[in-house]
């Protein structure tokens, strides 16, 4: 009956958590990374503010998916140590959610309209993964950050650089992924084999293309 109870608990946890995620203001435990740009949203042409806007939105929908999965592999996992290993990952990815939303407010831009579907679908993802074990499960989790870092990379390839301020955070961003990548690895996680890794870069092609735009 305990352990049945308890079980409640993490599920609603874990359904206040997700409509947080999708529906609530997200307040940064860090400092946005720049504070003060050189030049502002108002600096930047129509072209540039709306470009700079939609790649701000993927990054803020893949924040949204990190939280999801983060959840579903904690909730997976029966190990303490793993637990807090996704919780801290999930708590550096809320600073993640707060200045991207920041920056695209700043760009006169909005959020996808999409996130309470990308949300599920990276949690039952993460589920998938966990259900598969710890190791496996850690694998996954790194993988996912290796390829999110080049993503982001990516970004900063075709973000306007007279944008500092989107730079400033989308670089933040990928030192913390890829920091969140090596923790996966260092705590066991195995490489996943080529068909999953493929199977990961379509899906994140699908997210990323529809986010652009929704």
């Amino acid at each position: 009956m305990v352990r049945q109870l308890d079980s409640i608990d993490q599920l609603l946890s874990a359904a206040d958590r997700a409509l947080r995620s999708v529906a609530a203001a997200h307040s940064a435990t860090r400092p946005f990374p720049m504070a003060a740009p050189k030049a502002d949203a108002a600096d930047l042409t129509a072209e540039q503010r709306t470009e700079a806007a939609a790649l701000m939105r993927v990054n803020h929908v893949g924040e949204v998916c990190a939280q999801a999965l983060y959840e579903a592999q904690a909730l997976g996992t029966a190990d303490p140590r793993l637990r807090e290993a996704f919780a801290e990952a999930a708590r550096e990815e809320t600073d993640h959610l707060a200045w991207t939303e920041r920056r695209i407010a700043e760009l006169g831009g909005r959020t996808s309209l999409l996130n309470p579907l990308w949300y599920c679908g990276a949690f039952a993802i993460g589920l998938v993964a966990a259900r598969m074990g710890d190791r496996v499960s850690l694998g996954f989790m790194a993988e996912t950050e290796k390829q999110v870092e080049q993503h982001l990379q990516g970004h900063l390839d075709r973000l306007p650089p007279a944008d500092e301020a989107s730079r400033a955070v989308v670089e933040q961003m990928r030192i913390d992924e890829a920091r969140h990548g090596q923790t996966a690895t260092s705590l066991g996680g195995v490489q996943l084999p080529l068909p999953a890794r493929l199977a990961m870069r379509v899906a994140a092609r699908v997210m990323t293309t529809t986010a652009h735009y929704l």
